[in-house]
């Protein structure tokens, strides 16, 4: 007795709440009885094939009614009005009605960062909210997302609902350095993380957790105290700290006019002439870097400006340095190149 009370208790609360096995089981009753119904009737079109009144339930519990299909006596014409229409009606508007519910659900709870993006990969993760600041960088990553990239996933505190739907999905927590939410945005198989918290802790909290959590990402943090910047550099040689640039552009446009202008619009996407990096595949055999200055300006119409090469960046590179793989170009271009496209087994032969 007591097992059969609580499953009786366990069908009232699934009927009432309209849950989905409830509503299953509905369907598959009502789907039952109603061939069990027009057999009794004697209706053989609709019964003698299940597929044909598999067809005839649908289109008259969807109202459709295509006509090809009803039945012929008028018993089962009153089981058709008293048990078969009502009945699927009924259980189809509760369907779509649970559906809709169910995606609107979703829907809301993306926007209130309640979202589940661990999943998802090659994407971009940007750890705190500032206002205007944070709005503008999912802007321009948004700007330069490719058509096969994942969209970024904003990580914020203390805010209700997504503040840049258009530009990236949300995931809502009550500190940055939060290892479930990281987890949440697709911490694991993300391309890369910016971090930018209230003030420097919670900023350099957040790095070491994303650290811990993204084995593979390109980190890179904002400081706005040089010597926080400084000191992670040497000690987190895997994060890219970044600190206030305001008082080097000031002093260097003092005595240089213009500098200050040539350093934003090689920093902005939305600028003619923008710089961006170029990873250099292994090699068949080593290259120059003058030949390969030379090659990519000829055929790709871009300008070389620096180069990486073992965790030292040297932006007046000599022609003579010998370039084997691994490294990183720096060039100055109106578009990212496609690495696929440039012909590195040739890019020797500049005559």
């Amino acid at each position: 007795m007591p097992f059969i009370a609580s499953l009786l208790r366990r069908v009232y609360l699934s009927l009432s709440e309209l849950a989905w096995s409830a509503l299953f089981i509905l369907l598959v009753i009502h789907l039952a009885a109603s061939y069990l119904l027009f057999m009794l009737a004697g209706e053989g079109d609709l019964v003698g094939n299940p597929i044909d009144f598999l067809y005839y339930y649908m289109v008259t519990a969807t109202t459709v009614g295509y006509g090809d299909l009803s039945p012929k006596s008028g018993f089962g014409r009153i089981i058709a009005v008293l048990f078969v229409l009502p009945g699927g009606i009924a259980i189809f508007t509760a369907v779509l009605g649970k559906l809709l519910t169910t995606i609107g659900t979703i829907w809301r709870n993306r926007m209130r960062g309640l979202g589940d993006y661990s999943e998802r990969s090659g994407h971009i993760i940007v750890l705190g909210w500032q206002e205007g600041q944070t709005y503008q960088t999912l802007r321009l990553l948004h700007a330069e997302r490719q058509a096969n990239e994942p969209m970024s996933v904003l990580v914020a505190k203390d805010l209700a609902e997504n503040p840049a739907s258009d530009y990236t999905d949300y995931i809502r927590t009550e500190r940055l350095a939060d290892a479930d939410a990281l987890v949440r945005a697709g911490v694991a198989q993300a391309r890369a993380i910016i971090a930018r918290g209230a003030n420097d802790d919670e900023t350099l909290a957040a790095v070491l957790i994303a650290e811990d959590h993204a084995p593979n990402a390109h980190i890179v943090a904002y400081f706005a105290d040089d010597r926080t910047a400084q000191m992670v550099k040497q000690l987190r040689p895997r994060v890219e700290a970044v600190g206030s640039l305001a008082e080097e552009l000031l002093s260097r446009a003092a005595r240089d006019p213009g500098s200050s202008e040539i350093a934003a619009r090689l920093l902005s996407a939305a600028s003619t002439d923008t710089a961006f990096s170029l990873p250099v595949p292994p090699l068949p055999r080593p290259l120059l870097y003058g030949d390969v200055f030379l090659r990519l300006k000829r055929e790709h119409n871009v300008t070389l400006v620096g180069l990486l090469s073992q965790g030292i960046t040297d932006l007046n590179c000599r022609d003579e340095v010998l370039m084997r793989g691994g490294e990183t170009l720096y060039y100055i271009s109106g578009m990212r190149l496609d690495p696929a496209a440039i012909a590195w087994a040739r890019m020797g032969d500049v005559s």
